[in-house]
């Protein structure tokens, strides 16, 4: 499943369990507690969810930044090495 797909899933079952409670036998008040409820325990989940992909999110950046000084370290030996080559190569 795609994310897309994964959203429209939430978003379905999110649907579903607000019109399931607002046709459950309960008193309105009930119903506007579990409600509220509900949506609090889906916007900490959500949070979650949030503070979970910015932390892949850095943890990527920072693996990132470490291959790109590695790449830059071996590009400037390659440099180097050259230049000791062609210094030390008689003509």
């Amino acid at each position: 499943m795609t994310s897309k797909e994964l959203s429209y899933l939430g978003i379905g079952i999110g649907i579903g369990t607000a019109a399931a409670m607002l046709f459950a036998p309960r008193s309105g008040e009930e119903t506007q507690q579990l409600l509220k409820d509900k949506a609090n325990d889906a916007k900490r989940r959500a949070e979650d969810l949030r503070d979970s992909a910015a932390q892949a999110l850095d943890r990527g950046k920072e693996k990132v930044r470490h291959q790109a000084q590695n790449l830059s370290a071996a590009v400037q030996a390659g440099k180097q090495a050259y230049r000791e080559s062609v210094q030390t190569t008689p003509e």
